[in-house]
């Protein structure tokens, strides 16, 4: 097919896009009547932190969603911005702009292709069905052609998925590794059938924590669809305020995301509550995948021991268990994930650096990464709770 054929635009609102087109890209799998495989390459996700000013003008997540046109019809598309800086990403480079800066260049603005501020795998290159080379070649092509017009530094693609990442290398773009921590469901029937698996040091230790958390002096809940009511929101608010500003200063998202994400998304979400007396003293917010729950937010106006493992991890496993979801993804970095069942995974960004010299200097630095990464991941996995042969270790 000819590539000359395919028309590029450049969109600096996803308003400019009816939701049907940008989502045959973003979730063909819903025509079925099921969920996304994610949700957060949605139009009604990205639209939400559009509408809500948790991206555009001052935040330093500039939208310039990149479409691309064969015959008037989209067949790709990617949710790209411009940035001013590297905060929200979770795949750190932040030494790579010092090193830019020092040396006399300029490292902002880059382009990225990224959800803002959700460090979960995904796909990052929108192909609608039957069009999956030329799409993904269209999309890449055009973002590296958009960068090198503009004479930014760099363009960056992170949390794709493992195939994209493949592509993307054969395309001359770098590949780089990280590391996260993974829940994944062997067909359990129930929490038992996974603590069976573990060792039983393990087993008996997240039985612990379970009891202290659920001994704080209340219950706890998981509230989907429409049993999330609009007011929650302003309870979950304070929780994200000051997780957010202990973590990065300030909260990414706005009040009103949580709003907007009520109106449209409210069947994405599994809201985890611990509440006594009728007041909620901490939260974590999940959002529902066809094949994953991802856990993105966790806040408490009160401690309590063991409570951030229970609303985070142990709920979440609950809920896919009961979902029949294949995984849990929650969150980046967080060895202590360990201990509790997740185990180590590898993530894939790719990159393009515009300048030959520091493309070179960076492909060498990736390289000695990946093997790093790799070998961290083979260690911690032998690490893991699950049981070993040892007899000792299943009684």
């Amino acid at each position: 097919m000819d590539q000359a054929q395919i028309e590029a635009q450049v969109l600096g609102s996803l308003s400019q896009i009816s939701a049907a087109d940008w989502d045959s890209c973003a979730c063909p799998e819903t025509a079925d009547g099921g969920r996304p495989l994610d949700p957060f390459t949605t139009h009604r996700f990205l639209l939400a932190l559009e509408e809500s000013g948790s991206v555009g003008r001052g935040t330093g997540w500039q939208p310039q969603y990149l479409t691309a046109y064969l015959d008037g019809l989209l067949i790709a598309a990617a949710p790209l911005y411009a940035k001013s800086h590297s905060q929200g990403e979770y795949i750190f480079d932040h030494s790579w702009a010092h090193a830019y800066e020092s040396a006399g260049g300029r490292y902002y603005p880059k382009l990225q292709i990224a959800v803002p501020f959700t460090p979960a795998t995904g796909r990052r290159f929108l192909v609608r069905p039957g069009y999956e080379a030329i799409g993904m070649s269209a999309l890449v092509q055009g973002a590296v052609q958009l960068a090198a017009d503009n004479r930014v530094s760099s363009l960056h693609a992170t949390f794709c998925t493992e195939a994209e990442a493949h592509a993307g290398a054969e395309m001359g773009l770098l590949t780089r590794s990280s590391q996260q921590f993974h829940w994944l469901n062997d067909t359990y029937s129930d929490f038992d059938g996974f603590l069976a698996a573990l060792s039983s040091r393990k087993r008996k230790n997240i039985r612990k924590e379970r009891a202290q958390a659920c001994d704080f002096g209340g219950e706890i809940r998981t509230l989907t669809g429409s049993d999330i009511q609009p007011e929650h929101w302003d309870t979950f608010w304070q929780f994200y305020q000051d997780t957010g500003a202990r973590k990065w200063g300030s909260p990414y998202l706005t009040r009103q995301f949580f709003d907007i994400a009520h109106e449209t998304m409210v069947d994405d979400m599994a809201l985890v509550l611990a509440e006594r007396d009728g007041y909620a003293v901490a939260g974590a917010l999940n959002f529902i995948g066809r094949e994953t729950l991802y856990g993105r937010y966790w806040g408490c106006t009160e401690h309590h021991p063991c409570l951030h493992f229970e609303l985070c991890y142990y709920r979440a496993i609950d809920f896919a268990i009961a979902h029949g979801l294949a995984r849990v993804e929650a969150g980046a970095q967080g060895e202590h994930k360990l201990a509790r069942g997740y185990l180590p995974v590898r993530t894939h960004s790719l990159h393009w650096i515009g300048d030959p010299g520091f493309a070179d200097a960076v492909s060498k630095y990736l390289d000695a990464e990946g093997r790093a990464v790799g070998e961290e991941i083979e260690i911690l996995t032998d690490y893991g709770p699950f049981r070993k042969s040892n007899p000792e270790e299943q009684q």
